[in-house]
């Protein structure tokens, strides 16, 4: 049997395949140290994963790479998340890397991505159920540190948008066991005074460590059940906590906060000029137009020859009125034709006339529904009679009358002499009455005897 040879190029897609098919080398979490570490000009990550008996090389991409919140180094212990596959060109597998967290903040990041997941499930990062920022509020509640370089950047950048504004600094632990107890409870003193229209809940950049308070589900939950608009400014721009997600805004910073916040009044005095200004142009523009008008109005015929005028419509009132008497007479001629016309036809059919004819009308065809009416009696009745004296004539009753009798045997009629026997008893029915016999003997006829 001939031996079939493969390219190297088929064998290594094959494998290739063969790694992108299998479920288990995908979304792999590994916990390894890096070495070899290069980080090219076009942003791609190139390193290897090692332990104390394997290494793998390992590639991460710039659209991956752009979000870490640390500097990649040799040496440095971490905990990576990618799919495996081959590279053809070289033939060699390797990992290419999503995600990547140092490997003392592993258990925390993990958290974080369940927490992320379980509130999202549940809605609280849902847009719809978000309130809008007041645009023009006159009460902002702080919440942060007191001592922290974030307070003093919200205060001055409000100081500096909007100096109208209040400021009230509720001050808490940002890190720490009581970091997250002491917000929420500064949240739900927020909303218990009832006095603000906006809260800023925040503080500045640090490790995933010191921002945990704001990752905490007691403080996600207590700003979801803010009735007051809470404004997330935690950290740096690159920084995302569970916070960010469930705030109604959310701000890169807290100097981004403020300026969220409030409105700039520069900005207000700058578009304020600029409305008056319009306006003032469209006070002017209409100013003009009525200027225009009122010119035109001086100008007409009607202001400079008003005399001219009232003569033009003097003689035009006499014409009006003399056609309307002339239409008006023509008018009331035709009504008086009209109701000559119809008082002759009144005449003509006068009602009292034709009431008369059909009167008279009346009593003829009455007269001779009546006669109609006696000769049909009179031929039923005659009909009726003859009727009367045929079944007269047909009658047995009329025919026992004149001595005729008719003889039963029970129920049945005796027609003949062979329908009883000697000793039958029978009955003789007459005209008034009934004769019960016994026959004693019969006698035929001659002609039914011969039979």
């Amino acid at each position: 049997m001939e031996k079939r040879y493969l390219t190297v190029t088929a064998l290594t897609k094959y494998i290739k395949r063969k790694f992108e098919t299998d479920s288990h080398l995908k979304n792999v979490w590994l916990q390894a140290e890096i070495s070899n570490f290069n980080h090219h000009s076009r942003g791609h990550m190139y390193f290897t994963l090692k332990d104390q008996n394997a290494r793998i090389s390992a590639v991460m991409f710039a659209s991956q790479n752009r979000m870490l919140k640390f500097k990649p180094e040799n040496g440095m212990k971490v905990l990576v998340r990618g799919d495996l596959s081959v590279y053809e060109p070289q033939g060699q597998y390797q990992i290419y890397v999503q995600s990547m967290q140092p490997d003392g903040v592993g258990a925390l990041y993990l958290a974080y991505e369940e927490l992320k997941k379980k509130l999202e499930y549940e809605g609280l990062f849902d847009r719809g159920r978000k309130q809008p920022i007041p645009k023009f509020p006159d009460r902002i509640a702080i919440i942060t540190s007191p001592t922290g370089a974030a307070v003093r950047d919200i205060i001055t950048t409000l100081k500096r948008r909007y100096p109208n504004v209040r400021r009230t600094i509720l001050p808490v632990s940002v890190q720490g066991e009581q970091a997250a107890p002491s917000i929420v409870r500064a949240i739900e003193h927020a909303n218990y005074i009832g006095e603000f229209d906006t809260i800023i809940v925040g503080r500045g950049g640090g490790s995933i460590e010191e921002l945990w308070a704001f990752n905490e589900e007691s403080v996600a939950r207590a700003i979801t059940a803010s009735r007051v608009p809470v404004i997330s400014a935690v950290g740096h721009e690159t920084d995302f906590t569970i916070s960010d997600f469930v705030a109604d805004l959310r701000a890169p910073t807290p100097t981004a906060a403020a300026e969220l916040a409030v409105p700039s009044i520069l900005e207000l005095k700058k578009q304020l000029l600029t409305d008056s200004q319009r306006l003032q142009q469209s006070l002017q523009h209409q100013i003009n137009t009525y200027k225009d008008r009122l010119r035109g109005i001086n100008q007409a015929y009607a202001f400079k020859y008003p005399i001219h005028l009232t003569r033009q419509k003097e003689q035009d009132l006499d014409r009006a009125v003399h056609n309307l008497n002339k239409n008006v007479i023509r008018y009331f001629e035709q009504k008086r034709v009209e109701v000559n016309h119809s008082r002759k036809q009144l005449y003509t059919y006068n009602p009292k006339t034709i009431i008369q004819q059909h009167h008279q009308e009346l009593i003829y065809k009455k007269s001779r529904i009546n006669q109609a009416l006696k000769q049909q009696v009179s031929l039923h009745q005659n009909n009726f009679q003859n009727q009367l004296n045929k079944l007269s004539i047909l009658n047995p009753l009329e025919t026992m009358k004149r001595g005729y009798s008719i003889s039963y045997k029970g129920k049945e009629i005796i027609k003949s002499t062979k329908q009883v026997e000697p000793g039958d008893a029978i009955k003789i029915s007459l005209q008034d009455g009934l004769i019960d016999c016994q026959v004693w003997g019969t006698e035929g006829k001659e002609e039914d005897l011969n039979d």
